[in-house]
């Protein structure tokens, strides 16, 4: 049920895709305005993230999702009257910090619902849920955009507020799995132990918030680069990025099975890791539209191998008693990748190009995912 609801959510999840397109096209945002704007976004969201855990171990997770989700609504709705880059990124800010919220408290929900056998399948079954409603959102998004760049904000909107109501009336006097987690990866944490004392965690936290900056060009400069170095369509950028989400749940439950059984956590990151710098290496090769849709499937091949057992190891790492602030911190790499991931691609994609942006990210991603394989196997 916590798969519906996040399908539910994210097939509203229209914004953020076609973001950077509303700024530099409705707005007339520069790329460098639009890549601040959207790292304000990222700030939002590492406080989201904090916040979110935080408030987790002290209120419980249902209070977290239900206010985060509810609190959006009428957040989404008054975006379209915030035209400049002041406003939109104020807004956005408080947007971010809203709904990113939700994640540390969604996962210790996917954690204690969940058999202990089988938390990295639950983390995938929860992500497959997010791609499905990511695969409908963007193409749904491309078709409203066609018509205004409004209707995006007032379908994410509805999306969340469909959202709302579905987890309350299904989790309200719902208990969790009681039974503890005992399987581990390495040494778990004390139970009173914070995770931002954890060295070789906050090393591996690191890791994984390079990872995503690289990934997160997804959102920002990818459909940038696909309208202006490749002339597409909104619709057509939408039907790319929806085809992302499809890859994942077409793919996901079947990989992370072959993964769990064959690999080891570090291999299955590893090479997680790796095919995302292949998939970025990819994009400066002039062949045509096949070319970047051979990209987004490696890019999404990556995310199933490298995302759930990332999240997997802080789940396994930690105790009961401060899961919600290993998952906060899990959810703050990932958060804080929203800042950097935005504003370092426009800065580079505007003063030296897409084609030094893709090719320096493939580098980097190649030296992160040796990284995460060491740190993986010495927890």
């Amino acid at each position: 049920m916590l798969a519906l609801v996040m399908l539910i959510n994210r097939t509203g999840a229209m914004v953020l895709p076609f973001l950077s397109i509303y700024m530099t096209q409705a707005l007339g945002f520069t790329i460098t305005e639009a890549g601040v704007v959207l790292a304000c976004f990222g700030l939002g969201a590492v406080t989201g993230s904090w916040l979110g855990g935080w408030l987790t171990d002290r209120y419980g997770n249902f209070w977290v999702q239900t206010l985060s989700l509810l609190v959006s609504v009428p957040l989404f709705l008054i975006i379209p009257h915030f035209t400049s880059v002041e406003a939109l990124a104020a807004i956005i800010y408080i947007l971010s910090v809203t709904t990113e919220s939700f994640r540390p408290a969604n996962s210790v929900s996917v954690a204690r619902y969940a058999k202990p056998e089988n938390i990295t399948r639950a983390f995938s079954l929860n992500r497959m849920a997010i791609n499905l409603g990511f695969s409908i959102g963007p193409a749904l998004g491309g078709f409203l955009a066609s018509f205004s760049y409004n209707w995006i904000f007032y379908g994410n909107a509805l999306g969340a507020f469909i959202a709302t109501l579905t987890f309350v009336a299904f989790f309200r006097k719902r208990k969790g799995n009681i039974k503890r987690h005992t399987e581990t990866t390495g040494t778990p944490a004390s139970p009173t132990r914070s995770p931002y004392q954890d060295q070789i965690f906050l090393v591996f936290s690191l890791l994984c918030c390079i990872y995503a900056i690289c990934f997160f060009q997804l959102l920002s400069t990818l459909p940038l680069f696909y309208q202006k170095g490749h002339g597409l369509t909104e619709g057509q950028v939408g039907i790319i990025l929806g085809f992302s989400g499809f890859v994942v749940v077409i793919f996901e439950m079947l990989l992370v099975h072959m993964a769990e059984r064959r690999l080891s956590y570090a291999s299955s990151i590893f090479w997680g890791t790796a095919l995302c710098a292949v998939s970025f290496a990819l994009l400066p090769i002039p062949t045509g539209y096949w070319i970047l849709y051979l990209s987004i499937f490696l890019m999404s091949i990556s995310e199933i191998l490298a995302m759930p057992f990332m999240a997997s190891v802080a789940v396994k790492r930690a105790s009961k008693q401060n899961q919600g602030a290993y998952m906060g911190l899990n959810a703050l790499a990932f958060s804080a990748a929203h800042v950097f991931s935005p504003f370092i691609g426009t800065h580079v994609a505007d003063n030296y190009g897409f084609n030094i942006l893709w090719w320096g990210t493939a580098v980097v991603l190649v030296g992160i995912s040796g990284g995460l394989y060491f740190v993986v196997r010495k927890m």
